[in-house]
């Protein structure tokens, strides 16, 4: 009984999480949802293929359920990286389209197995999992990029939270201002530096 408490509860906050990813692309260009924002690359539209990649492997070849369309090879050295950004050629709706037939590969397997169904992650130092792993390490995963993506979003258009409906906060320009000169000064106090010091 617990056992299939546990699996509901962790699948449908997977089911969540996925969805803010594809929220966090709403009402953005396609500059802004695929240039790089931070030094090593990372974009809006890279996380949400990263993790169509990565959830398609772990639901589908480490239950022997393999997802049925082809997709890059995580040991394949030349698409090393290529997980994580789109190419021109690779449009909005390929990618998000694609991750949603995933998440329904992935729901059927999950629904499929007890949660103590066995699998295999060759990639892992112990490679002996069952769902109940993988569904953690997924949902895990999923809400690691999702705060990625949080960050993200906020620094294209200040939007925040996991749907519209929250995506502009309580408070003015003015609030979030005078907020970060507060955090400003209790970071510059406790690092011991004076009026003076040098930013």
């Amino acid at each position: 009984m617990i056992d299939d408490v546990a699996k509901d509860y962790l699948h449908n906050d997977l089911r969540q999480v996925r969805e803010v990813m594809l929220w966090k692309l709403e009402g953005l260009s396609e500059y802004d949802i695929r240039r790089p924002l931070t030094s090593t690359g990372t974009n809006l539209l890279g996380l949400v293929k990263h993790l169509s990649i990565w959830e398609s492997r772990y639901f589908g070849e480490v239950f022997d359920r393999p997802f049925s369309e082809p997709l890059p090879r995580w040991h394949d050295a030349r698409e090393h990286g290529a997980d994580m950004w789109a190419t021109e050629h690779e449009t909005r709706e390929q990618i998000t389209d694609r991750y949603r037939r995933v998440w329904q590969h992935s729901d059927a397997t999950i629904t499929a197995l007890s949660i103590d169904s066995p699998g295999y992650v060759p990639w892992w130092p112990r490679p002996e999992v069952n769902l109940f792993n993988v569904l953690v390490h997924m949902l895990t995963e999923t809400g690691r990029h999702a705060g990625h993506a949080d960050i993200l979003r906020e620094q294209l258009d200040d939007s925040t939270g996991t749907t519209a409906e929250y995506a502009k906060g309580q408070h003015d320009a003015a609030f979030w201002d005078a907020q970060c000169v507060k955090i400003e000064q209790a970071a510059r106090a406790a690092a011991g530096f004076t009026e003076d010091s040098p930013l």
